[in-house]
């Protein structure tokens, strides 16, 4: 996908910047197959006028704004509408990235600065990184007005859409909280401490990618699928016993991390 050419716009200043997407899937992709004798299914668009295959070249946007009656738009006539302003990202304020809930953020973009804003882009990177916050702005995309939330990284910036407050959904049903006693909130506490540890991504695998890899290479070989024998966790009847029980487990967990990063 090509890169998204903006403006990074506050007060007197306006940044060039090019906007690439940040992540990319890495799932492997399924084909839907007649369970019959498994051929391909495949979706064509058809028009319900004529009956013809329509390639997507020949397909337009539509609104319809009486039944069956539509005004087409083309993607020009769509970005001949958009001011310079709301063709730029225009910074409106800057905050602690703490008082911005993570369920807001929907997209994310690396910004890297364009000709001739270079020495402004570094400028805004290290103030926000040195001050410890993050810009927050709106911008048109597409068809779409979003609030943005600019984050600093120690390579660019970080460009993330956020959701209106409208178009989040509220909690789906109400619970109580339940009372605990101070000693199970300790115990708890002193779990979470052996847990800690600093959050490194490469750290991290997707395990169950691997395992279908492995389950699609068997059946290509033709061998049987043979289910993992796992057992089944038992019911928890004493909290403060299983709490207990996963301090312990978390710091000899600790004890030997520590060991292998000794000896490595």
């Amino acid at each position: 996908m090509p890169a998204i050419k903006s403006v990074l716009s506050f007060g007197l200043v306006a940044i060039p910047i090019a906007m690439h997407t940040a992540a990319q899937g890495g799932d492997l992709g399924f084909n839907q197959l007649h369970k019959e004798d498994q051929s391909r299914i495949r979706y064509k668009k058809i028009c319900e006028h004529c009956g013809k295959e329509v390639k997507q070249s020949d397909i337009v946007k539509g609104y319809e704004f009486e039944k069956d009656r539509y005004v087409v738009v083309t993607d020009e006539e769509l970005e001949r509408i958009k001011t310079e302003k709301e063709k730029a990202i225009n910074i409106l304020h800057f905050a602690d990235a703490s008082e911005i809930s993570s369920i807001l953020y929907e997209k994310a973009y690396h910004a890297l600065p364009g000709a001739g804003g270079e020495k402004a882009f570094e400028l805004l990177r290290r103030a926000l990184l040195e001050e410890n916050k993050i810009a927050v702005g709106k911008t048109v995309l597409g068809t779409k007005e979003s609030l943005v939330a600019i984050l600093p990284q120690e390579e660019g910036l970080v460009i993330q859409t956020m959701y209106f407050a409208n178009e989040l959904k509220a909690v789906p049903k109400a619970y109580v909280k339940t009372a605990v006693a101070e000693p199970e909130l300790d115990m708890a506490r002193r779990l979470v401490r052996q847990m800690d540890a600093r959050f490194d991504l490469s750290a991290h695998r997707d395990e169950y990618q691997a395992k279908l890899r492995q389950l699609l290479e068997s059946k290509i070989n033709g061998q049987e699928i043979a289910a993992p024998k796992e057992r089944a966790p038992g019911q928890i009847i004493d909290l403060m016993a299983a709490l207990r029980q996963s301090v312990e487990q978390a710091g000899q967990g600790k004890s030997k991390q520590k060991k292998k990063s000794k000896s490595a």
